[in-house]
């Protein structure tokens, strides 16, 4: 399944790639399920980041690998993808493009998964998109132009 959000912002896309750090990450992270950060390499290709959810009767790690990345005079972009997931995941690829657009920046969510089976595919799409449409009034907040 893929799942697409985009969100404009007004700064330019190398000053929003210096943004993608620990710090950000942590800010990104909804209520719930709560998100412990365990690991945060970076964003370059062979990095880890590692993380706790718990959903309170239980926890799940999950471990992706920044498999690809790339600079240019146009976009930044980085892919994770899942090496430990939670078990309701079978697959997961993500792709953070941050395009310069003007004098802002589309930072461009990509995102490519699957579940052990077909019903429960379709059954985290709607919680997917909320968990990532919670991102962009941060990204905006975060990514607002400097006075």
């Amino acid at each position: 399944m893929k799942l697409t959000i985009k969100t404009q912002v007004e700064q330019d896309y190398l000053t929003v790639k210096n943004g993608f750090d620990a710090s950000l990450f942590k800010k990104l992270s909804p209520p719930f399920p709560p998100v412990k950060l365990l690991r945060f390499d970076g964003s370059k290709k062979g990095d880890l980041v590692s993380l706790e959810l718990n959903f309170l009767a239980f926890k799940q790690t999950w471990t992706s690998e920044i498999t690809e990345d790339q600079t240019n005079e146009k976009e930044f972009y980085f892919v994770d993808e899942g090496v430990k997931l939670p078990f309701f995941l079978k697959s997961w690829r993500h792709k953070h493009r941050i395009i310069q657009s003007g004098d802002q920046s589309i930072i461009r969510d990509e995102i490519q998964y699957q579940a052990p089976f077909g019903l429960l595919t379709l059954l985290l799409y709607p919680a997917l998109l909320l968990q990532f449409a919670y991102r962009i009034p941060v990204y905006k907040k975060i990514f607002k132009r400097k006075a």
